[in-house]
Formats: C-alpha cells, sequence, structure tokens
C-alpha cells in the first residue's frame, strides 16, 4: 500500500512540474483545446461556434471548408469525434497567435462508420478582445501510432 501511494504522488508531482514549465498563457490553451475535444465529443454545436472564428478553416482528410460547414457536420453527426486521446501536446505562442500541436488517436464516427486514427493535429487560435478564437484546425494523418 505504501509503494502505491509513493508512486500516486510520484505521479501527481511530475504532473504537476510539467504543467509548471507552460506558461499560464499556454496552459490556457491547452484547456481550451481539451475542452474543445470534449463539446465536439458532446455535439455542443453552440460553444463550438463560439470558439471558432467565423473566417476558420477546418482540414480533413476528406478536404478543407469553413466554420459553417465544420458546425453543420458535427450537428448533423457526419463526423462524430467521439473521444480523442491525446499523446503528446506543445503549444507556441508567438504574440496573439497559439499553434497546439497535438499527437492523437481518433476514435469517430465517419458518415455511420466507426473508425481510429491516429493524427497529428495542429490548432491555430488568435487572441481577439481577450478571448482566444479558433482559426485553424488540421489533421495530419500519421502513418503510425507512434
Amino acid at each position: 500500500m505504501k509503494k502505491i501511494i509513493l508512486c500516486l504522488s510520484l505521479f501527481i508531482l511530475a504532473n504537476q512540474l510539467v504543467l509548471a514549465q507552460n506558461s499560464s498563457e499556454e496552459q490556457q490553451i491547452i484547456e481550451l483545446s481539451n475542452k474543445k475535444w470534449e463539446w465536439m465529443a458532446a455535439k455542443d454545436t453552440a460553444k463550438l461556434s463560439d470558439l471558432f472564428h467565423d473566417k476558420s478553416v477546418f482540414v480533413h482528410m476528406g478536404g478543407a471548408w469553413g466554420k459553417e460547414r465544420e458546425v453543420n457536420i458535427i450537428a448533423g453527426g457526419g463526423i462524430w469525434y467521439k473521444k480523442a486521446d491525446i499523446h503528446e501536446v506543445s503549444v507556441e505562442i508567438i504574440e496573439n497567435t497559439a499553434i497546439l500541436l497535438s499527437r492523437i488517436t481518433l476514435l469517430a464516427e465517419v458518415g455511420g462508420n466507426e473508425v481510429t486514427n491516429p493524427f497529428m493535429v495542429t490548432e491555430v487560435y488568435i487572441k481577439m478582445d481577450g478571448d482566444w478564437k479558433m482559426g485553424s484546425l488540421s489533421f495530419t494523418k500519421l502513418n503510425s501510432p507512434g
């Protein structure tokens, strides 16, 4: 039991050190990205519409389009982002622009078929009037999960 508590304590400490290495603004972007995956899984198009900039672009394996089509696809179930397992994440902030890269395994339902794919996802956020808006979301399929 002592070993389990010690291991758990070390795990929590390691996570806190990793989080401390990110600036508060970088951490804010990571948390916003995590919420976005939750909203996508829940098909919460109201929150997603608020997050997506009106001129945002989305790049998928099947093409590229803007905010209105992305929201409609999510609302209609054309793509249901069921679960994103995030393996790695990094954030770079350049003035009012944040670029988040994440390596994920995505469980989704596309056209009624459940699929799992490894992706490198690029998310671009722009800070406008104190709020972060998503300007771009791009999926690059990886040849292998690792």
